[in-house]
């Protein structure tokens, strides 16, 4: 049986690691694709933590970097869900880089990424509704609901531009 439902305190996650000059490009900042790797991985922890389920990434929002992370910082990432549909949860998903030496930490990117809860069989599965507690949650679970219709508009404009019928 399925809890009631969760609140978003229960899906926050926090991760961080220091940006190694593997992780860099050649002008010595983050590549991009990690960053989205990193995003991805918070994300679905967050969900996890939410639905208590495997999850399978279903769409990540438009990714904007607005300011390099270099080499020596530590890149931060804070993920928590803002809304579970039937089987499927947004997770809001914040970057920052944080100079450990010079005390800054500065906002870089930010995504929202849905994610599918899937059960053992590999089919989507039932997750607990999400119960916003503070204004700004209930703000966020209220814009989420415009930002879905915005993706699942999107994803029916673009299937039926690239499925090829057989």
């Amino acid at each position: 049986m399925q809890p009631r439902g969760r609140t978003v305190a229960q899906s926050k996650t926090e991760m961080l690691e220091v940006v190694l000059p593997n992780d860099a490009n050649p002008l010595g900042h983050i590549l991009g694709g990690k960053v989205m790797h990193l995003i991805d991985i918070a994300g679905a922890v967050a969900a996890h933590r939410h639905s208590h389920r495997h999850v399978v990434t279903a769409s990540v929002d438009s990714l904007d970097f607005v300011r390099p992370i270099r080499v020596g910082q530590i890149i931060l990432l804070q993920a928590q869900v803002t809304r579970a549909f039937r089987t499927s949860m947004e997770v809001e998903v914040n970057v920052y880089l944080e100079d450990y030496i010079g005390g800054e930490r500065h906002q870089t990117s930010s995504a929202f990424a849905t994610y599918v809860a899937v059960g053992e069989d590999g089919k989507p599965t039932k997750v607990p509704r999400l119960i916003p507690q503070t204004a700004e949650e209930k703000r966020r679970y209220r814009d989420a609901w415009q930002r879905r219709r915005r993706r699942l508009a999107f994803a029916a404009r673009t299937h039926r531009r690239y499925c090829v019928r057989t």
